[in-house]
């Protein structure tokens, strides 16, 4: 029996083909954290010197860096927001006699990584269309953003004196596991 012409069975399998292709390079790519993020500082020089020599697409770098503020934000704050919730899972000490519970963010460093190297994917195949083009006075969106980052980092590392986390391992004491089995054997004697 003959499939019809307009049948979806060969589309969704070349789909998932190539989605699972994709998956495959994404999980080999994980461990590379510094890789990935020379790649995606690549690309973002790539993006800058596009917008640069068109001289244009302003709006969606403005909407860019929006969003990558917002993922900033996500990235930086933790899982559970001592402000916000109250909840019996993990949750930031607030005196030294608290239990010590890791940070963890609410926005992971793969997942932050993926956005925005996808968001910086997507804003470059926008400036190859003239309908996003949209004729504005970029000093006004600069300066603007510029105000929008400093109060919003402004109120993040409030928050983050407020309730005493540091979101980064820069500074934070490092305990060193036990030794060998050398150390082991000669406590044994």
């Amino acid at each position: 029996m003959e499939q019809p012409v307009g049948d979806p069975v060969p589309l969704a399998k070349f789909r998932s083909d190539i989605s699972r292709q994709f998956q495959y390079y994404l999980d080999k790519a994980t461990p590379h954290t510094s890789g990935r993020w020379a790649g995606t500082f690549a690309l973002l020089l790539l993006y800058a010197i596009r917008v640069y020599f068109v001289q244009g697409f302003y709006i969606v770098t403005y909407g860019l860096g929006i969003y990558l503020l917002n993922l900033l934000i996500g990235f930086l704050s933790p899982m559970v927001d001592p402000e916000q919730e109250t909840s019996d899972g993990p949750s930031l000490p607030m005196k030294g006699s608290d239990e010590f519970k890791p940070f963890i963010r609410r926005l992971p460093e793969f997942k932050f990584w993926y956005a925005i190297t996808k968001a910086l994917c997507i804003a470059f195949m926008m400036t190859f269309f003239s309908v996003f083009d949209v004729p504005v006075f970029w000093p006004i969106l600069l300066c603007y953003w510029v105000v929008l980052f400093v109060l919003t980092m402004k109120r993040q590392i409030l928050h983050m004196i407020k309730y005493k986390y540091v979101p980064f391992n820069i500074g934070k004491q490092k305990y060193g596991g036990k030794k060998g089995s050398a150390s082991s054997s000669m406590s044994k004697d």
